[in-house]
């Protein structure tokens, strides 16, 4: 049995400095830093200034370091022996991707990663031999390749084993202490005890207990960081609080923590201050935006991308030239977003980015190193790294700290590329690229930062640490004890043999019962807590659990900014629904103006005035704005061959194809997409003909003629689609469309949804006998609106005042121009949430402020 060692003495040896040759080892790396905290703390509680730092480090840093003496020193050469190499765990996991790449697993990144682990599960629990499933045999095989391609080699798994046979040859530390060390693994007590190590374990400490329920995880993690808050206003110096799927809601804890102790926090321009509180799991390297930058540039510089992402890197700081060339960058993107497709390559965006030079050229510079291809993994990395000095990364400006550590770390993910030389001696552009973006997502990083008070852990994260309070949340009995989760390459029976934690659910059990057992001597004060509810699933708290009292736990409720701002009552109210006047004269946006005042009057203020507009997003494909373009350019194209009801007495398919074709080449659409849309096209206007068939005999007077029409004093420029002349007198006025949901209601006043039909119908200086909706949609075809006598159109209803309704009509029309000319402004929708639902101002016009239940969805749900 080894030495058991009391954590006073052990505080005492580590004073003596390297006198002592005396060397802490711990599970992980977080106690390693929460133990090296712990004795500065000591030493500064003696009035010390000055002390040597202590030997503490975590088991697999102190085994590193031995292979590094032992690689550095002669001892292999006297056995006549070449010491392995140790491999990093990119390469690791490089090597069993290759075997894999002939196997039928589909998810081969996944089942690399669960190779490796069930590898080191073998070595580090001395997992033996038995019966195996179809899995297990199929690892056996994988192994023994793994072992061919790694013959004078090390890898992780394995090193322990090598280093046991040489700690009688290398200088070791003359008191090795293990700290904190809960569960053991065999290997990692074999190799201690070659060195006669000592134990330690962490003071218990007697703790009041408490255990509450919350409504949901939300009331229950805001509960956490008031009650956290409220501790540290009280002095406490040490504060931890465990949070389940910490991984999954780290967005959402750091969001309430950040609210909760400092209010405002992410106001624009606030200044960056310490938050007091630090989460333990980091985020993806690959989620920081200066590593997504650099992801989404390699990528950019050889293949296309979707729009989405080049507007990004355009508008990126990391980029060069970005603070000087910031508005006219802005205004790019926003003239792409109106012109470009949906996906863009490199060398289309340099061919549009002439308002940018300096964009362009650094562009221009990527491109050209683009043209050279490297072949092995170390050619990449330094490739890479020219393409990013050649785009000016990371940008003009200073990088604030945490910019600076991700570079740093950006730039050893490029050293793992290049560590590849050693196993793999070819590599595609494609193995270079999804090596990268594999290994960005996998490493977890976080920028360090000054030692916080509160600490923000996992379920497995806090064993061995000590606090002056615990909060342990999320303790519900479907998350706690966790399941089991065994390694699917080693048969459940020989990981359950071998003690494996978490092989199975007696194994995880007792594992979790161990560690709710620390929870209960980590402080004076733990509190355990559950959601009662989260959507429609109640739960129980964990059976760990049931021996802690339930009790109430006084949280404090602090307010919100918002709420502080209000209760400040220091408001300013002024009237803000009237706009000067419009100088009366030509209004730009035609008869849209009338539709948007009806619908609502900010709207048309907003558009029309401040020429205030959503940016655009390309999509793939036609958008419905390009579609109702070839609609009309079909039409158009058609009736100027056609040109009247004669011409459909013969054959109009000549007519049918020409015009189709016309409109596809219009649009600019080419190969097999422009094919199917002029079939489309075709079978669309073959359709329609045989609505045209059954009018009586007409002539096409005009098509898509531009006029001036003059209402309250302004002028709107307009064009009418389609103006017919009858045989029997009078002419029919045209307006193609093809939603769904269309009916002459919407000429309706006083506020009607489309006023441009009505508005042509009552300037028109012709003789109106209809005025309609054609309907292009197909299975759906037909005339849609109003004929001053009956039988003028199929399916078209005579008014029953043709008088009349031109009067309703400019009434209607003369009561939205006067609105707009004076500058009604207010904001007042037509129907209220339906008309809201698809309008992008809401930001501007605050609309959610008079309709409150615009807070809970676009769609008022």
């Amino acid at each position: 049995m080894p030495a058991a060692l009391a954590k006073p003495d052990l505080l005492a040896r580590l004073e003596q400095g390297h006198v002592a040759e005396i060397t802490v080892v711990t599970p992980n790396r977080r106690l390693a830093q929460d133990l090296q905290r712990e004795f500065d703390a000591h030493q500064i509680a003696k009035g010390l200034t000055v002390w040597e730092a202590p030997d503490i480090l975590p088991f697999g840093a102190f085994v590193e370091r031995l292979w590094e003496d032992a690689l550095y020193s002669p001892i292999a050469e006297m056995r006549g022996e070449s010491f392995p190499l140790l491999l990093t765990g990119a390469q690791e996991k490089h090597i069993w991707q290759e075997i894999l790449k002939d196997s039928d697993f589909l998810l081969k990144e996944a089942t690399a990663l669960q190779c490796r682990e069930a590898w080191r599960l073998i070595h580090q629990w001395r997992v033996g031999t038995g019966a195996a499933n179809e899995d297990a045999l199929a690892f056996s095989s994988w192994v023994s390749q793994y072992k061919r391609k790694t013959q004078g080699e090390i890898d992780s798994a394995r090193l322990p084993d090598l280093m046991a046979g040489y700690v009688d040859k290398l200088k070791t530390p003359k008191l090795l202490v293990a700290y904190a060390f809960d569960v053991m693994p065999p290997q990692t007590k074999e190799f201690l005890e070659k060195l006669h190590y000592s134990e330690c374990e962490p003071e218990a400490l007697t703790a009041s207990l408490a255990r509450s329920s919350f409504p949901s995880a939300k009331h229950e993690i805001e509960a956490a960081a008031s009650w956290a808050r409220a501790r540290l206003e009280e002095g406490k110096a040490r504060i931890g609080v465990v949070v389940p799927d910490l991984q999954k809601r780290r967005g959402e804890v750091v969001r309430v923590f950040s609210r909760i102790m400092q209010p405002g926090y992410n106001l624009p321009g606030a200044a960056k201050t310490p938050m007091h509180f630090n989460v333990s799991l980091g985020r993806a390297l690959s989620t920081y935006p200066l590593v997504d930058f650099a992801l989404g540039l390699l990528e950019f510089a050889f293949q296309s991308v979707e729009f989405d992402k080049a507007s990004r890197l355009v508008r990126s700081p990391f980029l060069g030239g970005a603070d000087s060339e910031m508005a006219r960058r802005a205004t790019l993107d926003a003239r792409l977003r109106k012109d470009a497709d949906s996906t863009i390559t490199l060398g289309k965006l340099i061919g549009l980015a002439d308002p940018c030079p300096v964009l362009r050229k650094r562009l221009e510079a990527v491109f050209e190193i683009t043209k050279t291809k490297p072949e092995s993994p170390a050619e990449w990395a330094r490739h890479f790294s020219a393409l990013l000095e050649a785009a000016g990364f990371p940008g003009e400006r200073a990088l604030d700290s945490d910019e600076f550590q991700t570079r740093a770390k950006w730039h050893e993910a490029l050293g793992e590329l290049s560590r590849l030389e050693r196993i793999a001696h070819r590599f595609s552009l494609n193995d270079a690229l999804s090596f990268l973006k594999g290994y960005c997502a996998e490493t977890l990083f976080q920028p360090e930062s000054p030692d916080a008070p509160i600490q923000i852990l996992g379920l497995l994260e806090s064993a061995g640490l000590r606090f002056d309070c615990l909060w342990v949340a999320g303790l519900t009995d479907e998350q706690w004890p966790l399941a089991a989760a065994p390694n699917p390459f080693i048969p459940i029976a020989q990981q359950k043999k071998a003690g494996v934690p978490q092989a199975s659910a007696e194994a995880s059990a007792a594992l979790d019962k161990r560690i709710t057992g620390e929870w209960k001597r980590a402080a004076t004060e733990v509190v355990f807590s559950y959601p009662l509810k989260e959507e429609d699933r109640g739960f129980a708290p964990s059976p760990l659990i049931l021996d802690v009292e339930e009790k109430s736990v006084a949280v404090p409720d602090y307010p919100r900014y918002r709420d502080l701002i209000f209760a400040s009552r220091n408001l300013e109210k002024f009237q803000d629904s009237k706009a000067p006047p419009v100088v009366p004269g030509k209004v730009r946006g035609g008869t849209r103006v009338l539709a948007d005042q009806a619908a609502c009057p900010f709207r048309a203020f907003a558009k029309w005035r401040l020429s205030a507009e959503p940016l655009e997003e390309p999509e793939a494909g036609l958008d419905a704005r390009d579609r109702g373009k070839l609609l009309h350019a079909l039409m158009r194209e058609l009736w100027t061959r056609l040109r009247g009801s004669s011409s459909l007495s013969s054959d109009p398919g000549p007519a049918i194809s020409q015009s189709a074709a016309a409109a596809v080449k219009e649009a600019g659409l080419e190969g097999r997409f422009a094919e199917l849309e002029r079939e489309r096209l075709a079978k669309l206007a073959r359709e329609w003909l045989e609505v045209e068939e059954r009018r009586a005999p007409f002539e096409v007077a005009f098509i898509e003629q531009q006029r001036d029409l003059q209402v309250a004093g302004l002028q709107f420029q307009s064009r009418i689609d389609r103006m017919d002349k009858l045989k029997d007198g009078g002419h029919v006025l045209i307006d193609y469309k093809s939603s769904r949901f269309l009916s002459p209601k919407q000429w309706e006043g006083p506020r009607p949804d489309d006023p441009q039909l009505p508005l042509y119908a009552v300037a028109a200086p012709e003789e109106l006998a209809a005025v309609v909706f054609a309907r292009l949609r197909p299975g759906e075809m037909r005339f849609m609106g109003y004929s001053r006598n009956p039988n003028v159109l199929p399916q078209v209803n005579a008014a029953q005042s043709w008088p009349a309704l031109l009067a309703a009509w400019k009434k209607d029309a003369d009561a939205l121009g006067a609105a707009f000319a004076a500058g009604d402004a207010h904001v007042d929708p037509k129907e209220e949430l339906k008309t809201c639902r698809n309008c992008e101002l809401q930001t501007l016009c605050r609309v959610y402020e008079k309709f409150s239940g615009l807070r809970t969805g676009k769609n008022g749900e």
